[in-house]
């Protein structure tokens, strides 16, 4: 198996209080953020623990949007599996790699100043060594060096998260960082500031629901005769798919997984008068998701939450390797279709997916005022 290294390069293979945290400074003439104190491990050790269970995506853990100033130690715990996953309705396979058996990852919650302590399990099953680099962490290449872990054997990391935002994580093995993201190994971490989300002059904004949407590019192998082909093991597809790689073509290009994913009985759910936080990752390629039919009522594309949102987006921006969020109140019931705005990988390779929204219809907003019928002189 061939192994290429850039690590090389760099030299390595329910609260209560001290640490009080500033708000983030949004509106104009406000104060710059207090720094995160520094703790000692005598100091930490006597924190609050908060145990949390992950769950798959697009659901995101319960957590609280607004905490006391006292920073918590947040506990997970993540399982790595490998395993063969369907990606469309044609039957086509990936030899996948992925945090907690989900494509993305779980999302985590914490806020600003909290310590996220991670215990990382490569499972015995699987038969490649893993590890996680958080974008949201600092030092030690987000964790990566700190957590590589081998099958049958599991790790514990602990970051502190000093800045508020949406973060990517993902896998990083040294000399096959491309192919386990491709495959599966990205998720997010959020990072809420302690008192709650704000627009620029300093409001609140709250959501009802927080939905994760993990966007994958996938390069999958074709035989001579032009069929994808499905592999028994990661290794044996590990050539053919560097391969397509190195092409840079897609062959798809999926939310959470699959074509369809998010569409049918996996549509996200809301009603008229809910608020969504949509958080959106992908950590390769550039993407540009929409709400048909619906905004961005407040997006922070880069996802940092101590810069100011923009307000009534009809299409936003995430950078590959990172992720945005995006707050919407729904006005109208229906179907509204959520896909990434280059419409030939929405339509043609499979980056869409649909909110499904209950309610009362709103004629002041939208009304058909002549249904189709022959055409008439002016």
């Amino acid at each position: 198996m061939e192994r290429r290294s850039f690590l090389k390069s760099a030299g390595l293979g329910a609260v209560a209080g001290t640490a009080a945290i500033a708000a983030p400074a949004l509106a104009k003439g406000k104060p710059a953020a207090a720094p995160v104190a520094a703790m000692t491990e005598p100091e930490i050790a006597k924190l609050k623990r908060i145990k949390v269970d992950l769950v798959a995506p697009p659901m995101v853990h319960k957590h609280e949007q607004v905490v006391g100033p006292e920073p918590r130690i947040v506990e997970f715990r993540m399982e790595i599996e490998e395993k063969k996953m369907v990606i469309d309705e044609d039957g086509t396979t990936l030899q996948a790699m992925t945090f907690g058996g989900s494509m993305p990852g779980p999302t985590m919650v914490v806020n600003t100043g909290d310590y996220v302590e991670l215990t990382l399990v490569n499972l015995a099953s699987n038969a490649m060594p893993h590890n996680v680099d958080f974008h949201g962490a600092t030092g030690a290449l987000g964790g990566a060096s700190l957590t590589n872990v081998n099958p049958g054997e599991q790790v514990t990391l602990r970051f502190k998260a000093d800045r508020p935002g949406t973060f990517v994580y993902h896998c990083a093995p040294e000399g096959m960082v491309p192919w386990h993201v491709v495959a599966g190994m990205s998720g997010t971490l959020m990072v809420l500031p302690r008192d709650g989300l704000r627009d620029p002059d300093g409001n609140p904004l709250r959501y009802d629901t927080a939905f994760t949407i993990g966007e994958f590019d996938l390069y999958i192998p074709k035989d001579e005769d032009g069929k994808y082909k499905d592999y028994n093991t990661l290794a044996e597809s590990y050539g053919d798919t560097v391969e397509v790689m190195r092409k840079l073509i897609p062959t798809h290009i999926v939310f959470n997984g699959k074509v369809g994913a998010l569409t049918g009985d996996g549509a996200l759910k809301a009603k008229v008068g809910e608020t969504v936080l949509i958080i959106h990752s992908q950590a390769n390629r550039d993407t540009r998701p929409h709400l048909i039919g619906g905004h961005g009522d407040w997006v922070w594309e880069t996802g940092k939450f101590n810069n100011p949102p923009e307000k009534d987006l009809e299409t936003w921006f995430i950078r590959g390797g990172s992720a945005g969020a995006a707050l919407y109140t729904f006005k109208q019931p229906g179907v509204y279709a959520y896909l990434n705005h280059n419409l030939i990988e929405a339509f043609e390779l499979g980056a869409a997916g649909h909110f499904v929204v209950e309610g009362k219809w709103n004629d002041d907003l939208m009304k058909q005022l002549k249904a189709p019928g022959p055409i008439t002189k002016a």
